[in-house]
């Protein structure tokens, strides 16, 4: 049985962070992966291009039952010190839009900066170890399908259940529970939206067309591209809004954000009153938008003989369309997990459990969830750090 100062199940990105950040400490770090590949999310991640941290992360832009929770980690390890990190590594990187900073070549590299570090920091990396059971006395006790290791310090960093198929587990959900830790049911994040219906009717007609559009649920709205789809709605502010929307809820989709609409039909009425209405809101949005909205029954009608009753209503419908969607496209394709171990039985400067000495959780594993764009890569590299400081 082999003996470490601390024990990291999941060599994602909190694990290897925490992982690299603990060696470099002159901990004797084992860092256990069950797959036989660490960091295989990073590689996916921004298309292969790892949209790595954003210019704009700030506490308010995380979900958690306890919205302070993530503000400790996020201002003592911040995206300005993982970019100095990139840099250091002379990885070349550009900001595509909204703050969020990708590579110009590929995410691998991203993965052998984390794998270059942790080396250097002696971090002993474990791939293809499966742990079997976990059990604590005066040290944690790891079974795994290759062996026993023992460590007085246990980091769950296994991430959610997102995108199952890259073997996403409840693992750290089981084991919190284990040493009586509480979990907050976790559902799927920026994910598809699923509608049924003449609303599904209406996206499969047009499926691929994407567009300008404020997206709400409550309170809660964003503003970015709307994709349609075969199965319902996609797109960045559709996948932002869906890690705010639980099911019942209805959306409200804004389709022409920059437009006072009511007026421009009003003007196109009087000064080119020949013109078909479908071609009208052509000039504003996509074409196939533009007559699925219309409607044929007066889709091909000058704008001069649509009622204003009728132009009002597709005003309304174009600004203020309400839908309630059958469901989410779940975790097969999920980005995130939203909510997971409770923060209540976290410490907010290092991570640790505050009633199982020893205990850690980190990343998707625990209940802060970022936006899309960059912020979920920072979350857990802020909080592998605060752990890998603690541990």
């Amino acid at each position: 049985m082999e003996s470490f100062d601390a024990v990291i199940v999941g060599a994602g990105a909190a694990g290897l962070m925490c992982a690299m950040t603990a060696g470099n400490r002159g901990r004797r770090v084992l860092l256990l992966e069950h797959s036989e590949q660490a960091g295989a999310k990073i590689l996916i991640s921004g298309g292969g291009r790892c949209n790595f941290t954003n210019l704009e992360i700030a506490p308010e832009r995380f979900l958690s039952a306890n919205p302070h929770f993530c503000k400790s980690a996020l201002s003592r390890y911040t995206q300005h010190d993982f970019i100095a990190l990139v840099e250091r590594h002379g990885i070349r990187y550009h900001e595509k839009t909204l703050g969020q900073l990708f590579c110009d070549g590929s995410a691998r590299e991203i993965l052998a900066m984390l794998l270059a570090e942790c080396a250097a920091a002696r971090v002993d990396l474990r791939t293809g170890h499966s742990v079997t059971e976990i059990t604590r006395a005066d040290r944690f006790r790891i079974e795994t399908n290759k062996g026993s290791f023992v460590a007085p310090a246990l980091v769950l960093a296994t991430g959610g259940l997102s995108i199952p198929k890259m073997g996403a587990t409840g693992f750290a959900y089981e084991t919190a529970r284990r040493f009586d830790l509480a979990v907050i049911e976790p559902r799927p994040g920026l994910v598809p939206l699923k509608v049924t219906g003449e609303t599904l009717e209406l996206c499969k007609a047009l499926a691929g067309v994407s567009v300008d559009a404020i997206a709400s649920c409550g309170r809660d709205s964003f503003r970015e591209n709307i994709l349609f789809t075969h199965r319902g709605l996609s797109g960045p502010a559709i996948l932002q809004i869906s890690s705010y929307w639980r099911d019942g809820d209805m959306l409200l989709l804004n389709l022409a954000p920059s437009l006072d609409i009511e007026n421009l039909l009003a003007d196109r009425k009087r000064t080119r009153p020949k013109a078909e209405l479908k071609t009208v809101l052509a000039e504003v949005i996509p074409t196939r938008l533009a007559h699925a909205l219309a409607g044929t029954a007066v889709s091909n009608i000058p704008i001069a003989n649509v009622p204003d009753r009728v132009l009002l209503q597709l005003a309304n419908r174009l600004k203020r369309w309400q839908l309630k969607p059958s469901g989410s496209e779940g975790w097969p394709k999920a980005e995130v997990t939203v909510c997971g171990i409770d923060t209540a039985a976290l410490s907010s400067k290092t991570m640790e459990s505050r009633s199982v000495p020893g205990l850690f959780a980190i990343g998707e594993a625990v209940d802060v969830t970022g936006w899309l764009g960059g912020y979920n890569f920072q979350w857990a590299w802020s909080s592998g750090w605060c752990a890998g400081n603690a541990v």
